[in-house]
């Protein structure tokens, strides 16, 4: 099965699958039962034809484990070029201290620890908007893009309006990364927009919601307790979706439509979002080998009009998630702002 590719500028193609690294960092906190060695794993993701890889300078650790997939990957006879996205996240606390200087400093780290003389794809956020910097930093990282140590500015997590504020002093971001799923649609409103008028592509990550849009959970009963962070984001998530029960009915639509084609819900929830507008590429984690597998059969069949139907029932009534892309996740003193790190560049 072939996995689609997209054009992200006439000179830069990535996979439509991005092999995300959240799962490998020292943060998500997977116990050593659920990983197998990453570098295999990652390497056989690459021999599927995902050979797009997203990482982060506050993933801990995986900016290194990277590095040392790309030099096995140099090692072997398949030739098929690989491409790393990383982020640029300054610590909320270090943002009154963020100049050119600072900028410089972590992307030369993240060339380091990659071991890469360019980055291909650095995405960019700023916690607080009332704290200056915002532009002046993404005219740091278009400096270095000049300078050819950054291929191609992007952003993640940038509602349209700070999208917009980037555009105003010419630095239009190629891409930006958010949470899109079936669960969560909020960049189908003023984001999508400006997709129209702007040409940047979304870059989705969430697709399967943390492992819940997936067989696993049909007909599971709510936990009590969750193993892991991502776990416990999403389920946020099904909360303002509408609760275990309304999460339920959709998982049982997606599984009956993913029986119709003879793949597993993972690969219905990967396609629905793939077949919205002005998505690129679908980034999705895995750790064990044969997880990427699954996800790549997203390539092999389409939703009909039937399948698109059944699923819009259930998107219909959902009360949420209301509101603009990083909306709920920004208000630190909300559900959804009180599990996340902030300073994990210093951690």
């Amino acid at each position: 099965m072939t996995v689609d590719r997209h054009d992200l500028t006439p000179e830069y193609s990535i996979s439509r699958l991005i092999h995300g690294g959240w799962q490998f960092s020292a943060g998500h906190r997977l116990s050593q039962s659920a990983l197998d060695d990453a570098i295999d794993v990652l390497e056989a993701s690459a021999e599927l034809g995902v050979t797009t890889f997203d990482c982060a300078d506050i993933y801990t650790g995986v900016e290194e484990l990277y590095g040392r997939f790309l030099r096995r990957w140099a090692t072997t006879s398949n030739d098929a070029a690989i491409q790393i996205h990383t982020k640029f996240v300054p610590d909320w606390s270090d943002l009154p201290r963020v100049d050119g200087s600072y900028v410089r400093g972590i992307i030369e780290r993240s060339l380091s620890r990659l071991g890469v003389e360019r980055l291909d794809l650095v995405q960019y956020y700023w916690w607080r908007d009332e704290i200056p910097g915002f532009e002046e930093a993404a005219g740091v990282l278009d400096e270095l893009r000049g300078e050819g140590k950054i291929r191609h500015v992007a952003v993640t997590n940038l509602d349209e309006p700070r999208v917009r504020r980037l555009d105003s002093v010419g630095v239009s971001p190629i891409s930006n990364q958010v949470q899109y799923s079936l669960l969560d649609r909020r960049p189908a409103g003023p984001l999508s927009a400006h997709c129209v008028v702007s040409g940047m592509k979304l870059l989705c990550f969430g697709a399967l919601a943390g492992g819940f849009l997936t067989d696993r959970w049909l007909g599971v009963a709510e936990p009590d307790e969750y193993v892991n962070r991502s776990l416990v984001k999403y389920r946020l998530i099904i909360d303002e979706f509408g609760g275990w029960s309304a999460f339920q009915s959709l998982l049982e639509t997606m599984a009956a439509i993913g029986t119709r084609h003879g793949v597993e819900t993972s690969a219905v929830a990967i396609r629905w979002v793939l077949d919205q507008p002005h998505v690129g590429a679908v980034v999705s984690g895995g750790t064990r080998v044969g997880q990427m597998a699954r996800n790549v059969a997203a390539f092999g069949f389409d939703l009909s009009e039937e399948d698109r139907e059944a699923l819009r029932v259930h998107l219909d009534r959902a009360p949420g998630p209301r509101g603009d892309v990083f909306e709920l996740e920004r208000d630190r003193d909300g559900p959804h702002g009180r599990i996340m790190k902030y300073d994990l560049n210093r951690e």
